[in-house]
């Protein structure tokens, strides 16, 4: 079980800020395991606020939808264009409930209006260097929820392809490193886990 232990932030200024992104430095000591004070310490923090993530999943056909979408970040070690599920920033009016966030982009990228979210965990992305959580959700869907075309904003540079993949099929291509995305290996795997409850939740 993680304790929690005393720190003393000496100093946080901000160096660097571009659209949704900050980093802040910190000076700083904390507490070492032998219950001493560290010497001081500097630490760089990337904030760029959480976000959401949802598995979506068509009972009826075992199918999950996922997105393919351009994103500048792998393209220097990957393909550049990534296989992932649905996702957003989480505003500042939406912190107190990511779900507003999930129906805001679900229905922005797939047109599909849901309501009854299960929650799965909030994590770290990458808790070394970034300060952003990621809310992964599970909704069941079907084709009763699709109200409109979708495909993402286009003003705000979304090219958004959407596709439906047999479940057992998305987990081969975690095998098979098709799929890259942390957040949606971990609600695949979720829900790999937990696969006889849902199917009884479905009835």
């Amino acid at each position: 079980m993680v304790m929690k232990r005393r720190i003393q932030i000496l100093e946080t200024q901000q160096v660097f800020k571009k659209s949704i992104f900050k980093i802040n430095e910190a000076r700083l000591k904390h507490e070492l395991y032998n219950g001493e004070m560290s010497g001081e310490i500097t630490r760089l923090n990337l904030e760029r606020g959480d976000s959401a993530a949802v598995i979506m999943h068509d009972t009826r056909n075992d199918t999950i939808i996922l997105t393919e979408q351009f994103r500048y970040p792998t393209v220097q070690k990957g393909p550049g264009w990534i296989l992932e599920i649905p996702a957003g920033t989480v505003e500042s009016d939406e912190i107190s409930d990511p779900i507003k966030t999930l129906r805001r982009e679900i229905i922005e990228e797939f047109g599909y209006s849901v309501v009854n979210f299960r929650k799965i965990s909030t994590f770290y992305v990458s808790p070394g260097g970034t300060s952003e959580r990621i809310h992964l959700f599970y909704v069941q869907v079907s084709t009763g929820n699709k109200v409109s075309s979708g495909g993402g904003i286009i003003s705000e540079g979304e090219d958004v392809r959407v596709l439906s993949i047999k479940f057992d099929e998305a987990l081969k291509m975690i095998e098979n490193g098709l799929l890259q995305d942390a957040k949606t290996i971990i609600g695949l795997q979720w829900m790999q886990v937990n696969r006889a409850k849902l199917a009884t939740d479905s009835r």
